[in-house]
């Protein structure tokens, strides 16, 4: 059996026109938003093995806070460029890639692309995973070569304002 967790980046910053998409840092909101979502994951007792980032710095710090959150070396955090802007065949191809080893995995990324990916792995649908939400599914397979066609079933869909904490 193998876990995804799927997890939009958090609230990221606009005030700076200046920097382009990929630069943008994560607002007030997205730094406190993030660590109580790992925080979450924490109190579930989920087990995460690996953690798989895009390299864009919004992605990438909330890695980093999810990361820190399961006393794991930000080091240790996998980017792949190719889910800046992912569709739906991105995603299969980065879980394709997975060590076999790890058993669940957090992949960070962004909209519409997360959403839409999510939206094909089970009956659950989502309009919109919001900023900093934790899609999880959990698929019948021994390898991550299987992935694709193996049997999944959906975990859980939680995000910061589940619990009116904004």
């Amino acid at each position: 059996m193998k876990t995804i967790f799927l997890i939009r980046h958090a609230k990221s910053d606009w005030a700076d026109a200046s920097l382009n998409d990929f630069d943008r840092p994560l607002n007030e909101r997205g730094k406190r938003d993030a660590p109580v979502m790992a925080h979450r994951l924490l109190d579930k007792k989920i087990k995460i093995d690996a953690f798989i980032s895009s390299p864009a710095k919004r992605a990438r710090k909330t890695a980093a806070i999810f990361a820190k959150a399961y006393s794991v070396d930000k080091d240790d955090i996998l980017f792949r460029d190719e889910l800046y802007g992912a569709a739906e065949d991105v995603f299969y191809d980065v879980i394709l890639h997975t060590d076999d080893k790890s058993e669940s995995v957090a992949i960070f990324s962004h909209n519409p692309g997360i959403t839409d990916f999510a939206n094909l792995l089970t009956d659950t649908r989502v309009d919109n995973i919001p900023t900093c939400a934790v899609f999880a599914l959990t698929a019948d397979c021994d390898k991550w070569s299987s992935f694709k066609t193996a049997d999944k079933r959906f975990l859980f869909f939680d995000y910061p304002k589940s619990t009116g904490q904004n």
